[in-house]
């Protein structure tokens, strides 16, 4: 009897917890924008906009890249008020590659690997004070790439 009811209270608090906190609990996907088969439908789902060129975004990212599976790129800003970073891949067959929400406590800052099929521009897009920045870099992929 007490596994019974040691089940029904956790089942209980976890749906209790889940509709108190469902954003906390659950991430949320933009699973159109990630869909998107081109640049401008991946930023116009994801973000709503064309961004204007900013110098205030740095990203770090190789000018070869040896294997396109794993491309290390980081994206800082001095930026104030970011709301989200995104990376994309204009030549990748889904050009979102990454996209993060940020917080007014969080450090405008962060680092992912991203598989690229073939060389291509990418690039860095914040949202900042309700506003779109965008900084790119062309990077060559030597092998690998998104289909192996």
């Amino acid at each position: 009897m007490n596994i019974d009811r040691r089940n029904m209270l956790r089942s209980l608090l976890a749906i209790a917890a889940t509709l108190a906190f469902p954003r906390i609990l659950f991430a949320a996907r933009a699973d159109k924008a990630f869909d998107a088969t081109t640049t401008e439908e991946a930023i116009a789902e994801l973000l709503g906009g064309v961004p204007t060129a900013s110098d205030q975004i740095h990203m770090k990212i190789p000018d070869i890249a040896e294997n396109g599976a794993v491309v290390p790129v980081t994206v800082s800003t001095d930026l104030a008020d970011v709301e989200s970073i995104s990376v994309v891949v204009d030549n990748n067959p889904t050009p979102l590659a990454a996209s993060f929400d940020m917080s007014p406590k969080m450090v405008p800052k962060v680092s992912v690997r991203i598989k690229m099929g073939q060389s291509s521009n990418v690039r860095a897009i914040v949202k900042a004070g309700g506003n779109l920045y965008s900084t790119s870099k062309e990077v060559k992929v030597t092998i690998g790439g998104c289909g192996g």
